[in-house]
């Protein structure tokens, strides 16, 4: 068996909620594409990322179903785990700080993939939402408090490969952030806590809490 770390991303403040993630550190042991898509899909994690240089922080995302060149909460995970400067991914290269108990990164919203963000009036609409059919990435948001920048959010995939809800989904709050061009405070899922932070030139930080779950 493979050897993989797991670790939740985007925790709450008392380390509840989080999405996990797998991490494969050394990604050499299944070099090929076909292998990792096949190790993703039996892991069942949102996300699977393979850590092909740990001093340059390369690395390569996976769903279940497809690789992806560029997600939030792995890259999040990751730059908590490996405690590196940046990350290097097929999308470009991601800035990673660490501050105190947040891990940070700063990326682009262009770099993800395409998300559906579709605004609800109240975020008791977006609690009593069901899993829509499969077909569109949608990421169902209300603001809690619009002054203060506090949103209630959910996540569907919609990929059809078995991750119904994800519980935290940085790439869709980097692209609400450029959306909304502020700074914010993400409550998703059953209570998954993202922050995020525009920069300069369209660059966008986002920070979250990362624990070791095994």
């Amino acid at each position: 068996m493979t050897d993989y770390d797991v670790v939740r991303v985007f925790c709450g403040p008392r380390g509840e909620y989080g999405n996990e993630l797998g991490v494969v550190r050394e990604g050499s042991v299944l070099p090929e594409r076909g292998e990792r898509q096949a190790f993703a899909a039996k892991l069942g994690f949102s996300e699977t990322v393979f850590v092909d240089d740990p001093e340059r922080g390369v690395i390569d995302i996976y769903t279940p179903g497809v690789r992806l060149p560029f997600a939030g909460y792995p890259c999040v995970g990751v730059a908590w785990l490996l405690d590196v400067p940046e990350l290097v991914t097929p999308a470009g290269v991601v800035g990673t700080r660490l501050d105190g108990e947040f891990t940070w990164i700063e990326a682009r919203a262009e770099w993800a993939q395409r998300r559906t963000l579709r605004q609800y009036a109240t975020a008791a609409e977006v609690d009593a939402l069901s899993v829509p059919p499969s077909g569109e990435w949608l990421y169902a948001w209300a603001w809690e408090d619009e002054a203060a920048g506090r949103v209630r959010a959910r996540g569907f995939p919609g990929r059809g490969d078995g991750v119904e809800e994800d519980e935290a989904t940085g790439a869709a709050a980097l692209q609400l952030t450029a959306r909304l061009g502020r700074a914010l405070n993400i409550i998703q899922g059953a209570g998954s806590q993202l922050l995020t932070a525009p920069q300069p030139e369209g660059w966008i930080e986002l920070g979250g809490r990362v624990l070791l779950e095994r």
